[in-house]
């Protein structure tokens, strides 16, 4: 489906690396936790140039899902050109499928296709990034409660809303493992 390879070339495009780059401040693949997002980029250059990066990533994909709803095409056709978003984010041919962690696509995806659980999903991330300190934690919890809002806010959606959780707890596994021993990097 065409609509999915402009999703995916959409998706490779890593916000971080271009606001890092035009605010002369390097990749921030090469610092921090390595990770080209936004609670790396908040640890290395602060809120600025992460709002930036939030705002790219959440963004990116938004033409191509228009698209995929002016065309009328059905929940889970739109689904596959969400993950396809999400999918080019985490793992870019460019940067040799070194990739974010597609929280913040995710967020931009789901905006489109789902706004209400695209939302509360934000709100939830906003008040355990604020109450715990740690945007693992907030993210982890975020994607879970995803699949579960879907059932009551977008029933159409709950398969994809779920396999986009799938990726993004997948792509936390190293988070998870930092969490557990204790030493995962707070904001």
């Amino acid at each position: 489906m065409p609509l999915m390879a402009l999703g995916y070339l959409s998706g490779s495009w890593l916000g971080a690396l271009s606001v890092c780059r035009l605010a002369g401040v390097g990749d921030p693949r090469r610092a921090g936790s390595g990770n080209p997002g936004f609670s790396n980029v908040l640890r290395l250059h602060g809120r600025r140039l992460a709002l930036a990066t939030l705002l790219v990533d959440a963004v990116k994909g938004m033409p191509v899902l228009w698209l995929a709803l002016w065309l009328g095409l059905p929940p889970w056709a739109q689904g596959l050109v969400g993950l396809a978003v999400l999918l080019g984010h985490s793992f870019p041919l460019w940067h040799r499928l070194r990739g974010g962690k597609a929280v913040a696509s995710a967020f931009g995806v789901m905006l489109v296709l789902t706004p209400g659980v695209a939302l509360a999903c934000a709100a939830l991330w906003a008040l355990l990034a604020w109450r715990v300190r740690t945007a693992a934690v907030a993210s982890l919890a975020s994607a879970g409660v995803a699949p579960l809002a879907s059932l009551w806010l977008a029933p159409d959606h709950v398969a994809v809303v779920t396999a986009f959780t799938a990726l993004v707890l997948v792509r936390h596994l190293f988070n998870i493992r930092r969490l557990r021993r204790g030493d995962e990097p707070g904001l």
